[in-house]
């Protein structure tokens, strides 16, 4: 009886452990803005003073920004007039190429994405694909439409959207659809992977689905801005995600609050209660995540062509683009308080957060030759001071956004193609 008393409380004690199998996304910048939910933020603490240690050129363009491995692994989505486009470089090893392979053309609009693993996870028109930590195909399958980032769901599932407005869900191992897709969009031919992909980076009717998801983990949201065909503007689609149930996926709310029309991808507050979004009105909008409800908006006087980032405090940077201004405001509930603004920056992409020390964001200015140029801003989220600034040689284009690594090195890129990684001074 004793040894059979051992046993039980020996046999009680054990659980499931299978979790740590499971993909997950990779600590720190795994994808383009950083998390599922667009927010732009790392916990990582940000280096206030920088040094470039190398740049290189992916010899076609870019325009989604490099995703960042827990390992230093970078990974790029080119579009090359020839050759690899799809390439791992080692950040912390001047950019040295692991491999690289080429991808079917016409999606360089989405990041690539990082598991735990050293996975990636990428789309191609038509096709869905994983790579391991070498250049050969893990998995591949069949889409509608182009993917855009994906987002890891938990339990080791893959949220996929389309551009043409396919959603599925993926495990993420065995490359399996797991539940059934749903299509938010009507009438489109499933044969047609290339359809309207021109319109994706202008974000125009002919493309559905523009941009990224945002996914909550905390209240199991999906947001997805998706213009439908012969509708004025761009709406919000939310789906609320259900593991282990059927339906895997099912719709919550459609918003059309935003009149004027939604622009690049919505973001998700810490807590998964507020969606933030642009809209074409210039202004900055914020809405529930529950019902879709506006919460509030504040004008920006520009039109801010990517994500605002967030933080967990409940601050938010303003996007970026031509003719915008740096900006800063605070959620306070049922208004957004100005935090600061700086009229004297034109930020090209979304800023980066890490931590509460230091911000940054590419910004619109004079090269060390005096002439037109762009430059690593630093800058202090909590009042807007530049902390620092360093110019990027010989960056032509405009700017594809800025990954931050786990290490502190911080990567950004431009949309000709050039490659810039700075570490801490």
């Amino acid at each position: 009886m004793a040894l059979a008393g051992v046993l039980a409380v020996g046999l009680g004690g054990c659980s499931n452990t299978d979790s740590w199998v499971q993909a997950s996304p990779s600590p720190g910048w795994p994808a383009q803005y950083g998390d599922a939910a667009n927010s732009s933020y790392t916990t990582t603490h940000g280096a206030s003073k920088l040094s470039l240690q190398w740049t290189r050129s992916v010899k076609g363009t870019l325009a989604a920004a490099p995703a960042l491995s827990a390992r230093s692994y970078l990974a790029l989505n080119a579009q090359t007039p020839a050759g690899c486009s799809l390439m791992e470089w080692e950040n912390d090893d001047n950019g040295r190429q692991r491999w690289c392979v080429r991808l079917f053309q016409g999606g360089g609009f989405a990041s690539p994405l990082f598991d735990g693993f050293d996975n990636v996870y990428i789309g191609q028109p038509g096709a869905f694909l994983s790579f391991p930590v070498t250049q050969w195909t893990r998995w591949r399958q069949p889409v509608i439409g182009m993917p855009s980032t994906p987002r890891f769901l938990g339990g080791g599932q893959l949220l996929v959207s389309t551009h043409l407005g396919q959603v599925l869900v993926f495990d993420a191992h065995r490359g399996e659809v797991v539940g059934s897709p749903l299509d938010l969009v009507d009438g489109v031919d499933p044969a047609d992977a290339t359809r309207g992909l021109a319109d994706c980076a202008p974000a125009r009717p002919g493309c559905p689905v523009a941009a990224a998801p945002a996914f909550s983990t905390a209240s199991a949201t999906v947001v997805l801005g998706v213009w439908q065909p012969g509708a004025a503007a761009a709406g919000l689609v939310a789906l609320k995600y259900h593991p282990g149930q059927t339906p895997l996926l099912s719709r919550e709310w459609t918003s059309d609050a935003v009149g004027a029309g939604v622009i690049s991808s919505p973001v998700l507050s810490a807590d998964g209660s507020t969606v933030y979004v642009n809209g074409r009105d210039q202004r900055l909008w914020a809405l529930s995540a529950a019902d879709g409800k506006p919460k509030w908006s504040v004008p920006l006087g520009f039109l801010a062509q990517t994500p605002p980032a967030v933080t967990p405090q409940g601050l938010i940077v303003s996007g970026g683009g031509p003719d915008t201004r740096l900006a800063a405001f605070k959620d306070a509930g049922d208004r957004a308080e100005a935090a600061w603004r700086r009229d004297d920056v034109t930020p090209l992409s979304s800023s980066s957060l890490a931590g509460s020390g230091a911000g940054y964001t590419v910004a619109a200015g004079p090269s060390s030759g005096g002439t037109a140029g762009m430059s690593l801003l630093v800058f202090d989220p909590g009042n807007g001071h530049t902390l620092n600034s360093y110019p990027l040689p010989a960056a032509t284009g405009y700017s594809v956004g800025i990954s931050v690594g786990t290490d502190g090195r911080v990567v950004t890129a431009t949309s000709d193609g050039q490659v810039y990684s700075f570490a801490s001074a």
